[in-house]
């Protein structure tokens, strides 16, 4: 990640206060899970007001990414997270995720959507992680 973008990345969840959600503890446990990645190369993207997208890839990957972690600040007293896959990188055996026709940087793609940190539902996304990280890593 370029400095200012690590910058940026620091800087948000720093002035994030954690709601009864927990979304800011859901995101932090994604980010770290994605950071164990060793070889992982992450960007960030903030647009206050609607979105604050931590991406993540693979060196020689073919796509832009491989996950992209977005929270939803279209009310920032309320986010959310949309974590984000294209669709032939994951299986999705409990149907937990929507498919997003070209909703992946004009790809198709599984989000799934987090508005309550549930440690089931984010186990269940780290296997998705780890799915795709397995496709974009060989």
């Amino acid at each position: 990640m370029i400095e200012k973008e690590q910058k940026e990345l620091t800087e948000f969840i720093e002035a994030w206060e954690e709601t009864d959600t927990n979304i800011k503890k859901a995101f932090l446990q994604l980010k770290s899970f994605l950071e164990a990645k060793e070889d992982a190369i992450f960007s960030f993207k903030a647009r206050p007001g609607v979105s604050y997208s931590l991406r993540t890839a693979c060196p020689g990957q073919e796509r832009e990414l491989f996950v992209m972690a977005d929270v939803i600040d279209d009310d920032p007293e309320n986010r959310w997270l949309s974590v984000c896959f294209y669709g032939d990188m994951i299986s999705d055996p409990e149907e937990r995720g929507d498919l997003i026709p070209e909703g992946l940087l004009g790809q198709d793609g599984y989000c799934f959507d987090i508005d309550e940190g549930e440690e089931g539902l984010l186990k269940y996304i780290e296997a998705r992680l780890d799915e795709a990280y397995q496709v974009a890593s060989s």
